[in-house]
């Protein structure tokens, strides 16, 4: 699994939150860093306990002037049970129609699946792809090396 060239530009997207809203990457250019975070399926046990851990750390990332978007392909109304049901305060975006676009857009759609690859990435403000993970989709993220990574890129240290 390769995904994006780091240093290159991050593709743009809109795609549609669990509010049924709106969301454009390009959007935040110029005013916010954006890490994003590709993940399998809605309600299954390390999704649920990485998006719930990044709920509870949210305030650690909008520290750093940055949106948090997550991306699963699974539908709209699945997105809004979930971040209902777990509290997520933060975009959950579904890239289901067309199936997976974005998701291949940033090499991470595993074709056997059908579903995201455990992916993370981080943009810039200039929309620059700085940081990029992929994890085996049974082995949860490090919050921790993601934060580092974030102040890295919005502070180039």
């Amino acid at each position: 699994m390769s995904g994006l060239e780091i240093g290159g530009p991050a593709p743009d997207f809109t795609l549609r939150d669990q509010f049924g809203a709106d969301v454009t990457l390009s959007d935040f250019h110029g005013k916010k860093a954006v890490a994003i975070f590709f993940f399998p399926f809605a309600f299954s046990g390390v999704c649920t306990g990485e998006m719930s851990g990044l709920r509870d750390r949210l305030d650690e990332f909008v520290t750093f002037d940055t949106e948090v978007l997550a991306i699963s392909c699974d539908p709209v109304y699945a997105m809004r049970q979930f971040a209902d049901t777990d509290r997520l305060n933060f975009s959950v975006l579904s890239d289901f129609w067309p199936h997976g676009e974005v998701t291949q857009a940033y090499d991470v759609f595993n074709d056997r699946t059908g579903a995201p690859r455990r992916s993370s990435y981080i943009i810039d403000k200039s929309g620059v792809v700085r940081w990029a993970v992929h994890n085996d989709n049974a082995d949860g993220r490090d919050l921790d090396e993601h934060l580092r990574q974030l102040h890295a890129a919005v502070w180039g240290k």
